[in-house]
């Protein structure tokens, strides 16, 4: 009966919207209540909880001070620079109110703009509920980002401050930050009146701009002790921009409200994530990207959690470092992605055993899709269950998972991302006759509008761009397109296939990379894959497959043999890889997705374009050499 218990309240917060979503709204205070639950008078435009007033700064901390003043609500490690420091609710509560009146003290206010540019510290976060203490709108720029990147975000949100720090550090490397602001900024045609630094004494050639360029420790040592009162903000109103990664011309906003978004977190922290207040949930990802918004700082703030902020690679100092934090905090929630665990994988099962781990009740894993082969040994090494999910920084919140009401003693399928989440209503659609398709068959995952709460409300200063962006894709049907190829299969479960541009078309047969990457990972001597398709002249495209190798594996022409015999046999004698590549790394963006179009290009011969996103560009060279030397 647990999947009946998961359909009833999957299909209530459908059929009864308006009462599944009132309940939901309980979780979180409102200093005004709201005058209903949905306005949706401007397809495909969604307000919800319109008229109510509420605050995420105080939903997420002040809330709290009177029954959990005490708790630890925030634990920083620094794996880098080997720091670890802990705030409770109420020392979380002084360091935000002094970050706040620093803020006002610079004349930033409700609907004012703020760009965050910085390394994972406790001062990030602090200024991410800052911001929104006051009613000003945060737009958090991955840290390390190139200037020309970071200039044309400052030039789209026109912030009126910017906050940064003096360096940060990865895998041992200074990356100098203030420099990078100094360069954006004078790229840009909207330079923000106010620089405040975060200095962490890294840079020690650190150069402040007299009259524009501020030191927090100053600020901070003014206003600490000041506490400064919440703005009320309308549930519509936006807390935040955050840009996608890969944008070309033009970056492109992904604008937040306030009200959908504090109801929509609280109660995933509950329905997805099965979580409980005054437990601890480490996310090992940056507060750049959406999961460290919602996972590393609103969503366990929200509901009464303890949350790991965590700074530096899952490897350094060694393997371990991870494990040793989820012993040392009695971590009960893990999120992390797919790419840091295959990192892992290839350490082998040692580290991991030489730590208690046994608080991790689960380990949840997003970001691209999930091989079947990783989920399985990171399951069986940890012993705990490894449950999927999937969702996009358009979302804010999963669309897709195994954890659900209902579907507590499901069996976790490894390869599925669960299935469809509360409040969404989905659809796989044929990407050419705009109709939708039954099970088994693969296609668009679309979900019908109205959106629910959480999920963006536009494009920041452009709604013809949310609409033509995301509702153009399947006219007159009210769908907003994920770009994403999906399959449903009978049980309802589904699984995501790739992005739709990754897709390889060979004498007319369509592979999804996928599929190919799955099969490739199976081989016990695999611990990472890509597969793209080249330009061939007689097929559309051939399948080259790059390949990193498990430590004690050695490339040879009878590994290649039998890396595409096993492809052939699991997708099919069409799949099997014309080469295989074997490579030290792959290229991935510093969101950890693999840099597709930059392996394709570089086996084309072509510029592979815009690199910014990359992690390490010595990946791309290292695919480049294998090219040279077949060629």
């Amino acid at each position: 009966m647990s999947l009946e218990k998961y359909r009833a309240f999957h299909r209530r917060s459908l059929e009864d919207r308006d009462g599944f979503w009132a309940e939901q709204a309980r979780l979180v205070d409102w200093h005004t209540e709201f005058e209903r639950v949905l306005d949706y008078s401007r397809p495909p435009f969604a307000r919800w909880f319109p008229g109510g007033e509420t605050n995420l700064c105080h939903n997420a901390v002040d809330r709290h001070l009177e029954a959990r003043g005490d708790q630890k609500a925030l634990v920083y490690v620094s794996s880098e620079t080997g720091e670890e420091k802990s705030f409770t609710y109420r020392e979380l509560h002084a360091e935000v109110n002094a970050f706040a009146a620093s803020l006002r003290e610079l004349g930033v206010g409700r609907g004012d703009r703020v760009v965050v540019y910085m390394p994972m510290m406790p001062e990030a976060i602090f200024a991410m509920l800052a911001c929104v203490r006051i009613g000003a709108i945060h737009s958090v720029v991955f840290g390390g980002f190139a200037a020309e990147n970071l200039a044309r975000r400052i030039d789209d949100a026109r912030p009126k401050a910017l906050i940064t720090s003096d360096a940060g550090m990865r895998g041992g490397n200074v990356i100098r930050y203030k420099p990078l602001v100094d360069q954006a900024l004078g790229m840009t045609e909207h330079p923000p009146g106010h620089v405040v630094v975060c200095n962490r004494h890294i840079d020690e050639n650190l150069n402040l701009e007299e009259g524009r360029d501020l030191d927090y420790a100053a600020l901070r040592e003014k206003h600490f002790g000041e506490e400064v009162p919440v703005e009320w903000l309308e549930s519509s109103e936006p807390s935040y921009i955050l840009y996608t990664s890969g944008t070309t011309g033009t970056p492109k906003g992904v604008q937040r409200d306030t009200g959908g978004y504090a109801v929509a977190l609280a109660a995933s922290m509950r329905h997805v994530f099965a979580t409980n207040p005054g437990e601890t949930m480490f996310t090992a990802s940056d507060i750049g990207w959406v999961v460290g918004h919602s996972y590393i700082v609103y969503g366990p703030l929200l509901y009464g959690l303890t949350t790991i902020v965590y700074e530096g690679l899952p490897v350094r100092p060694d393997p371990g470092i991870w494990w040793n934090i989820v012993e040392e905090h009695g971590v009960q929630t893990m999120f992390t992605s797919p790419t840091a665990i295959r990192a892992l994988r290839k350490q082998g099962t040692s580290y991991m055993e030489e730590h208690d781990t046994s608080s991790l009740r689960n380990l949840f894993l997003a970001g691209e899709p999930l091989d079947e082969p990783t989920a399985r040994w990171i399951s069986g090494a940890l012993g705990v269950s490894v449950r999927d999910n999937y969702w996009q920084t358009e979302t804010g919140w999963p669309i897709l998972s195994a954890m659900l009401p209902g579907l507590e003693d499901e069996p976790v399928v490894p390869g599925s991302a669960g299935f469809p989440c509360y409040g969404y209503d989905l659809r796989v659609m044929h990407e050419v006759s705009g109709e939708e398709v039954g099970p088994g068959e693969r296609g668009i995952l679309a979900i019908k509008a109205p959106l629910p709460p959480g999920c963006m409300s536009t494009v920041w200063g452009d709604d013809e761009r949310f609409v033509s962006t995301y509702f153009s894709s399947f006219p007159d049907k009210e769908l907003y397109s994920t770009f994403d190829w999906a399959m449903r299969a009978e049980d309802g479960r589904y699984y995501m296939m790739g992005r739709s541009d990754d897709v390889i078309n060979v004498a007319g047969h369509r592979l999804g990379t996928r599929e190919i990457e799955e099969a490739l990972s199976a081989h016990p001597a695999v611990a990472e894959a890509a597969a793209v398709g080249v330009a061939d002249e007689y097929r559309g495209q051939a399948i080259f497959a790059y390949v990193v190798l498990k430590e004690d594996a050695e490339p040879s022409p009878g590994l290649e043999s039998s890396i595409k015999q096993l492809v052939a046999e699991k997708v099919g004698p069409v799949a099997r890889p014309q080469r295989v590549h074997f490579v030290g790394a792959l290229p991935k963006t510093r969101s950890g997705k693999l840099l597709r179009r930059g392996i394709q290009a570089v086996a084309e011969s072509r510029d592979p374009g815009d690199l910014s996103t990359l992690e390490d560009p010595s990946a791309l060279e290292g695919i480049r050499a294998t090219e040279q030397e077949r060629a």
